[in-house]
């Protein structure tokens, strides 16, 4: 992390700070149109307008197919978008490391709460799943490497999914490990804000039914857990959760945190020369942890 953003993120303190974060990693990301890198946008998943996603893949040759990695944005499950507005380089980022590592990566939207509350996200992510083990191999991807990745609540929605087999496709998840990245795992742990309220509404059966602590580590596939030194303290205190009840079931490995990174630092850094988090993605999507 150059020195200068260490800085500034510490001044931000532990907060989600989406605006001002930007500002500091903007600058040292790539711009369109990118060089090597074949986009194809707006691809349908479903009927809603927000069922859509964007395919990247490296216009270098493989002799193989490549492993695939499906990024799932965050929010505060009422916003966010798979690119953000005025040629924002967010979450294209995360597409263009993946591309360029020799990984084909799929960028989501979904519903939003308030008109689309619990399972919503969970039941989107699923169909984004599908479609993607359906159609990623005419796009030079192996739909048996498949690794989803969700960021805050995103990670929500990627957990749910992963965690509750009444989500799966007649074939199953249709991955092989899921990166989840500053989520929420059991929401008894805190007083619910607005931005749970919106997408559980007032029902406390709702949210029991939303929490996923002590339903991943049934899962077989891999997990890798993530959060920031940064992080708001609850965020913290989640995936301590996780990381713990994983170790229970000799799955300790799982949890990542990133000294100096904040909970929007984490990933707009990806693609950038700091590799905190890129590089241990890079590992796990190849297969290797």
């Amino acid at each position: 992390m150059p020195s200068e953003i260490e800085w500034k993120l510490a001044e931000l303190g532990a907060v989600i700070n989406p605006p001002e974060t930007a500002k500091l990693y903007a600058p040292l990301q790539e711009k369109e149109p990118y060089q090597g890198i074949k986009v194809t946008r707006d691809l349908k998943y479903g009927p809603d307008d927000r069922h859509a996603l964007d395919v990247f893949v490296s216009e270098q040759a493989a002799s193989v197919p490549r492993p695939v990695l499906v990024f799932v944005h965050g929010g505060a499950f009422t916003g966010g978008n798979r690119r953000g507005p005025d040629n924002s380089p967010f979450y294209d980022n995360i597409g263009l490391f993946a591309a360029r590592n020799g990984i084909v990566a799929v960028n989501i939207t979904y519903r939003l709460a308030p008109q689309h509350q619990w399972p919503a996200g969970a039941e989107d992510v699923g169909a984004a799943v599908r479609w993607v083990v359906a159609n990623v191999a005419s796009h030079g991807g192996d739909p048996a490497r498949v690794v989803l990745m969700g960021h805050s609540a995103g990670a929500v929605h990627a957990a749910t999914y992963v965690a509750n087999p009444k989500f799966h496709g007649p074939r199953g998840v249709g991955l092989v490990g899921a990166i989840l990245v500053s989520g929420l795992y059991d929401f008894s742990k805190f007083e619910p804000g607005p931005p749970e309220k919106a997408y559980f509404g007032e029902d406390d059966a709702k949210r029991t039914e939303g929490s996923t602590v002590a339903l991943l580590p049934e899962t077989k596939v891999r997990l890798m857990v993530v959060y920031g030194e940064l992080d708001p303290p609850y965020f913290v205190e989640q995936a301590k959760l996780m990381g713990a009840t994983l170790c229970k079931v000799n799955r300790c490995s799982s949890l990542l945190r990133l000294p100096k990174h904040s909970h929007m630092s984490e990933v707009y850094a990806i693609n950038t020369p700091d590799k905190s988090l890129s590089d241990p993605v890079l590992v796990f999507v190849k297969g290797g942890r």
